[in-house]
């Protein structure tokens, strides 16, 4: 499976982003596409996930409440729509895939990861 997440850029404060992530390859085999961030001198960092067949959502508190995840399993792809940012939210935006009927929180649980894409909010 190969990922590819697009739609970062410059972006400011109080403004929202729209991520989109392509998979290509064996989609049939995605139980769930997760979000991740990493922030400069950071931990990769869980955002939340969906789940590819039944379009089950799961939020980190941290961004509850300002973010949807989405799917479109025709299309193949995946959405992260997070609203409300401010420079804590500068990061590279990974999607990453999970193929053994699990998503979690943890990175070890995402099989296949996209190369990610900078999201820079500035004040």
């Amino acid at each position: 499976v190969q990922l590819q997440a697009c739609g970062g850029g410059s972006v400011q404060t109080g403004d929202s982003l729209r991520l989109s992530c392509a998979a290509s390859g064996r989609t049939s085999s995605i139980y769930a596409m997760g979000w991740f961030r990493q922030a400069p001198g950071k931990d990769r960092e869980f955002i939340g996930a969906v789940t590819w067949k039944g379009g089950s959502t799961y939020y980190a508190d941290s961004v509850k409440g300002r973010t949807t995840i989405s799917r479109d399993n025709a299309k193949n792809q995946a959405y992260l729509q997070m609203d409300s940012l401010g420079p804590e939210d500068t990061a590279v935006y990974y999607c990453a895939s999970s193929h053994r009927g699990i998503a979690t929180a943890e990175l070890q649980s995402y099989h296949y990861w996209g190369r990610g894409t900078l999201v820079t909010v500035s004040s």
